[in-house]
C-alpha cells in the first residue's frame, strides 16, 4: 500500500495485530515508511528513537489534527471524530487540516 498526499507518496503498512499496534515505530531508527492505525483516536511516543509526524483523520481520510515533529514521551489523548491515525517520518508531508489523505 501507499499513502498519497499532495503529489507525494510513501510506503504504507497497516498495523492490524495487537503486537504491531502496540509497537508501531517504537525502537526504530531510520524511519522511511508510514504506518496506519485503523479504529484509533490516540497515540503515544514512548520508546521512540526518532521524531515523527502524526496525522489524525476521520473515516473519509480527511485530516482533522496534525502533529508535526512529535518527540518522544508525548501523548495525544483521544480526539472526537478521529478513526484513523497515520504516522510518518518527521517532515515528510506538508499537511493542511481539512485536506484528504489517499490510500492506494
Amino acid at each position: 500500500m501507499k499513502l498519497l498526499y499532495d503529489n507525494k507518496e510513501i510506503e504504507l503498512k497497516e498495523c492490524k495485530s495487537f503486537f504491531s499496534r502496540l509497537k508501531g515505530f517504537m525502537f526504530e531508527k531510520g524511519i522511511n515508511k508510514a504506518i496506519l492505525f485503523n479504529k484509533c483516536n490516540s497515540v503515544h511516543t514512548f520508546f521512540m528513537k526518532e521524531k515523527i509526524d502524526v496525522i489524525m483523520c476521520d473515516k473519509d481520510n480527511v485530516v482533522l489534527f496534525y502533529y508535526n515533529n512529535l518527540g518522544k514521551k508525548k501523548v495525544i489523548w483521544p480526539k472526537k471524530k478521529v478513526t484513523k491515525v497515520f504516522e510518518t517520518p518527521s517532515g515528510y508531508f506538508d499537511i493542511e487540516i481539512g485536506k484528504k489523505m489517499t490510500i492506494k
